[in-house]
């Protein structure tokens, strides 16, 4: 079973950035790479989500120029690179092989103040 551990969240400030990061034991860990995110007292949301075969990637409406998914097969990793973040932003993120959380990892936390 494929590990995936997630990095890179903190407090930011409305307006700032963060790079998220997901080291997995496998990689790709799935034809479909998702990033996902659960606000307190909500279900998954997914962000984005990559095609690992061809590179396509979608996003959410709710961060559609603003967020960018990427990944690095050498380091058998994927990143969530987030500008222009707002106080809604705010959740757990993690990496995933589906929308509804499959095999996701520990989760990394971020927290934008207004």
């Amino acid at each position: 079973q494929v590990q995936l551990v997630e990095s890179g969240g903190g407090l930011v400030h409305t307006g700032g950035s963060l790079r998220l990061a997901c080291a997995a034991s496998r990689f790709p860990f799935n034809r479909w790479m998702y990033w996902i995110r659960q606000a307190p007292g909500k279900d998954f949301e997914w962000v984005s989500f990559m095609n690992s075969d061809d590179g396509t990637t979608y996003y959410a409406d709710s961060v559609k120029g603003r967020f960018t998914i990427s990944k690095d097969d050498a380091k058998k990793t994927l990143y969530l690179q987030m500008n222009m973040m707002k106080p809604e932003d705010t959740a757990l993120y993690y990496c995933a092989s589906s929308s509804d959380g499959l095999g996701r990892g520990q989760g990394t936390q971020v927290i934008v103040s207004p």
